[in-house]
């Protein structure tokens, strides 16, 4: 396991997820916690940038500038020392959204809380293809007896049109595409596998038929008990991909070899974007202890959709 160092860009928050730099080199983070986006200047200033209310999760830069957020409907949540750690359902809970923020009014809209007349049960994880659309993950939730499937979904950015991609899916998480938009990534959470699916058009999917439910191909299943959160694509096309309880980044080949295991300073690193000049450094959510890491990456970060050039 690979041990960088890590500098804390940021302190004190409500279990930081999505983060993105913004066009001014800022860094903009969910507080899930506390239902809205902060935007991390230099120095470690911290201001609010939109208030969403619910469960702000995932975020993109879309492309019109805005920020697109998965909204998985907000916690309860519980105190444990130095840990803030999601417990159950928000006791106002009613679904799930994804919602469009204005970045420069903080103005918030909906663009959809439902598909095929069935609410979104826990949008979780975004990102955008080159067709003016994005794919996202809905986690599902877990109530006290049973839980909802997860999925993923297809949605154009105008608000347009929303399908369901893949399901069922096993609380699925982390979202991305491979450099050539050809493939798409998804991680479940809780069986820590990884799947690829072949594009075969806009919000179409090629799926293998059974033994795989899902209709994916698996690129890699981790052993013990690791559970995987959201990931992102290197410029090479290795898969990061965000790894709970083990408290590390894992680097996955897309032949499904796995390469690395980054060390972070603890066992909830939920979130990372790659940042900075040529897309060197990973910004991390340290989601247990409310910071944001930053540490130079090993390999140059994948350029996303409408994340502009620095």
């Amino acid at each position: 396991m690979t041990k960088p160092a890590i500098e804390i860009i940021a302190k004190g928050l409500h279990f930081p997820e999505g983060p993105v730099e913004l066009p001014d080199g800022s860094i903009a983070v969910v507080e899930i916690g506390r239902g809205r986006i902060v935007r991390i200047r230099k120095g470690g200033k911290q201001d609010v940038l939109a208030v969403t209310n619910g469960g702000p999760n995932g975020m993109a830069l879309g492309p019109d500038g805005a920020l697109y957020v998965c909204n998985n409907g907000g916690f309860s949540w519980e105190q444990e020392g130095d840990w803030l750690r999601p417990v159950g359902l928000a006791p106002d809970y009613c679904g799930g959204l994804v919602q469009r923020v204005d970045i420069a009014t903080g103005e918030v809209t909906t663009l959809y809380d439902q598909c095929d007349g069935r609410i979104l049960s826990g949008p979780n994880d975004i990102v955008f293809d080159d067709q003016g659309g994005f794919y996202f993950t809905d986690t599902g939730r877990v109530r006290e007896f049973y839980r909802d499937h997860g999925a993923v979904y297809y949605g154009k950015a105008d608000g347009s049109s929303i399908k369901r991609v893949v399901f069922p899916l096993l609380a699925p998480n982390g979202i991305g595409l491979s450099p050539d938009l050809s493939t798409l990534y998804v991680a479940e959470m809780e069986t820590a596998r990884l799947w690829s699916y072949a594009i075969a058009g806009p919000g179409v999917v090629h799926k293998r038929p059974f033994p795989s439910q899902s209709g994916g191909e698996l690129v890699i299943g981790l052993g013990g008990f690791q559970r995987l959160d959201s990931l992102k694509i290197a410029a090479s096309g290795n898969i990061c991909v965000s790894t709970l309880v083990t408290g590390c980044i894992t680097v996955i080949s897309p032949q499904g070899k796995l390469l690395d295991q980054v060390w972070m300073p603890e066992i909830y690193p939920t979130n990372l974007g790659f940042a900075g000049r040529g897309l060197r450094d990973a910004v991390v959510t340290l989601s247990l202890t409310g910071m944001v890491g930053r540490l130079r990456w090993p390999e140059k970060g994948l350029r996303l959709q409408n994340q502009g050039t620095r």
